[in-house]
This record gives structure tokens, sequence and C-alpha cells, in this order.
């Protein structure tokens, strides 16, 4: 094999097999023709973790379990069974104050993996295994995601807007100013005039006479993605695995809606099984205003609040949320959140979202400026939209559902009231 072809499923399948023989990145390496680090690159990048506990026990990863010092019962206060110590069911690490995480020291060094360790199957730690399959697949996103959207981040965008849009809007063409801020730019101007057209920069397409002249391309544009490979291992299916093993879990739905093209968008996050829905508004459609209003709400709500509430979001493919990691991480690097991605053009595996939206557009029709708006508003409106007292959830309003599970008070710090049922209005005169 040549050492600079690309890895396909049948060299991904002989180092799974070798690897389940306990075979050295050597060997493996000297059957596919292959430099060893090459190999280590590839298992460790590409390797899948499981949380899947073993023979008899639960997933639990504390050091207490792992080393059998660990005699603690009812600690969680939901068992039946007294005489059972928590570790074998695993729900202790939510609720046990003596919880200390353990990762096996063995996936720190080569092979990175658990394929051929003996004690696999009596193990109740987090496992990792290389498994050709879903390494193709990853392998095949990866390469996907590399060769969409625009490769640029929003701080170079701004960098550029701040040159061009100005001298744009003078009149000036684009050539003119590729010319004259050539050390400033360093991007061609075909690559300017590709961002001008689907709308990246302040400057349109009308302050280019010339190019309005012009009959148009029939290429769809492409959205701008901050992080091109933000759906590894964020997929629906990744999605359904992780609430499979986290069936306790609730999760949030993030969408955006959309007043007039190009202006001002409302951020919506709906909470599936409380009715809930909130609103916030917004500058512009990009990713760095959904991860202020994720970062906002983090400070208003206290981070132990957030973490609670905000366990797992479900968004679209839009290009708003292609920056998971800032809206997953605080500024120290805590995991506050998990995100995860809807298939492309599958609006129904967020259904619950799309429908309260209907909601939202009898109040603000289809077409209507949000910049006619202010947040206080629309919080106005979500007010009333959520006191509004619903048949699935027992003829409560998603309101009360959610204060009785999370207390009042976190819907207020999110701008909401309740709303008395004769007072409801869902109509466009609650907001003139």
């Amino acid at each position: 094999m040549e050492k600079q072809k690309h890895m396909d499923i049948d060299a991904r399948s002989t180092i799974q097999s070798e690897l389940d023989k306990g075979s050295s990145f050597k060997r493996i390496a000297d059957i596919l023709g292959k430099d060893p680090t090459t190999i280590s690159k590839e298992v460790k990048k590409r390797r899948v973790f499981e949380q899947t506990g073993a023979f008899g026990k639960s997933f639990n990863n504390c050091i207490h379990n792992f080393s059998h010092s660990c005699v603690e019962r009812m600690v969680c206060g939901t068992c039946t069974n007294r005489r059972r110590l928590c570790w074998s069911c695993g729900k202790c690490i939510d609720h046990c104050s003596r919880y200390e995480p353990f990762a096996c020291r063995k996936l720190s060094k080569a092979p990175f993996v658990c394929n051929a360790c003996s004690n696999k199957n009596k193990c109740a730690l987090e496992k990792a295994f290389y498994r050709a399959g879903a390494a193709q697949r990853s392998y095949s996103m990866l390469r996907s995601e590399a060769r969409s959207g625009f490769a640029v981040s929003e701080e170079e965008l701004k960098r550029l807007n701040a040159i061009v849009s100005p001298l744009l809007k003078k009149g000036q063409s684009l050539h003119h100013i590729c010319i004259s801020h050539a050390d400033e730019l360093m991007f061609s101007e075909r690559t300017l005039y590709t961002y001008v057209n689907n709308g990246l920069l302040d400057a349109i397409n009308l302050d280019m006479p010339r190019t309005v002249r012009m009959r148009p391309r029939k290429k769809k544009s492409t959205a701008l993605k901050v992080d091109r490979k933000c759906r590894i291992g964020r997929t629906y299916s990744d999605f359904k695995a992780f609430m499979e093993n986290n069936r306790d879990t609730p999760f949030r739905e993030c969408d955006s809606v959309e007043g007039v093209k190009g202006g001002k968008v409302l951020l919506t996050i709906h909470f599936v099984q409380q009715g809930l829905q909130l609103a916030f508004l917004r500058d512009a459609n990009d990713s760095q205003s959904v991860i202020d209003v994720f970062a906002k709400m983090y400070d208003v709500l206290t981070p132990e609040t957030f973490i609670n509430i905000f366990p797992v979001l479900l968004c679209d493919n839009g290009s708003e949320f292609s920056n998971p990691s800032a809206i997953e991480f605080d500024m120290a690097g805590k995991q506050r959140t998990r995100i995860f991605y809807c298939n492309p053009n599958a609006p129904y595996e967020k259904g619950s979202c799309e429908n309260n939206h209907e909601l939202i557009r009898r109040i603000i029709p289809k077409g209507t400026d949000f910049a006619l708006y202010s947040q206080e508003q629309i919080c106005l409106m979500m007010s009333h939209i959520n006191s509004y007292a619903r048949k699935n959830l027992g003829n409560k309003s998603p309101y009360d559902v959610f204060a009785f599970q999370y207390g009042e008070d976190v819907l207020k710090k999110l701008g909401l009231r309740k709303i008395p049922p004769d007072e409801i209005i869902l109509s466009p005169s609650l907001l003139k």
C-alpha cells in the first residue's frame, strides 16, 4: 500500500482485526505499508468511547468502585433494595459526595484501546474501542465537512468587513480595494466577491452596480461554518445513542426564527417535557450571537442551575450553531452542556420546537421585521405563550409545569412572568 494514500474501509478493518489480536502498531504498519505513527494517530483519533459497564454491573467510573473500597448503600434515595451496594447500579455517581472520577491508565498509552484487553468484560470503567465502520464514517464526515462552508473565522470576517464594506459603499470596486489593500486583506478578489454575494459582509450586491447588472449564477449559496468539523461525534445518531445511555437526562431543542432576510432573528429554546419555550432577539444570525445568549444565561442563572436546566441541546444544521465548543464549555474550560445536531433537512426530528413557532407567528406574522421589537417585548410575548394551557400537559400551562420542577425564580431570571388566563393575548395586538 502506498504510504501517502488515504486509508479506506479495508485498511481500517485490518487495523481492527490486528488490534483484536493484540498486535503492535509496528506490525500493523508493516502489513499496511504505513508508518507506525500513522497507525497510532488513526487509532487515537478514531477510537470510540463506550460507557457500557460490565456483566452484572452498570457503568461506574468512581475510583472507590475501581479499588473495591466502596460500601455505600441507598445514596440516591430511590433504590428499593436496601442490601444492594450502590456501585452495582451506577446511579450513585450523580448523588454521592465521595464520587471521584477515574480513567483507566492503559488508555493513555499504546494501543489506546480496549480491543484486546482481557479484563474488558469485567471492567465497569469507560472503555475505548477501535471500530472500522465507525472510523470510516468519522473519516467520511470529516472529509465532507472539510469541503463545505467557507474557511474563515468570525474574527477574520469582521476584520475583512471593516476594510471592505465602507469602501464598497463609497462606490469603489473590489478590484480597486484589493489592489489598494493587498497587504491588509490577504484574500483574493474572487474570494471577496463570494463573501459579498453570500451576504457575509455588510456591503451587498447593490453596493456594486456592475455586479447587479450581471446575470447571477445558479449555484446555491453556502452558509458560513465556523467549525467545519462541528458535527463529528454530534450527529443525530450520536444523540440517540447518548439518550439511550442517559434516559433520565432531559434535552432542549434550539432553532432560529427569521423575520426578514438579513434582519434580526430569534433564537428559540424549547423545553420538550415542559412545553416551555424561550426566545432571544439577536442582531444577526451568526454563531457569536448564539454564544452570547448562552453565556449571558450562564451568568444570570449561575453555573449549577444552568447545567441542571440545559444538560443536552439538540440543534439544526444552521451556521449559527456551528461553533459548539464555545457553547459547551465556559471560559474556564468546564463543560456546561452537550450539543447534538439533527440530520440535514429533517425538521421533524425536533418537531416540538417547530410546532411551538406557530404560536409566535400568531403574534408576529411571517415576514415581519424583528427590528420593530425589543427583547422586553419578546419576553412579554413568550410570557403570554407559556401561560397558555395545553391539553397534553393535563390542562396546565408550560409556565406552571416548569415552575413546579425548577422554581419560579428561574423563570423570572429568564424574563418570564405568569399571565392570568383571561388576559392572555395570542394576536398581533399584543405588541401594538
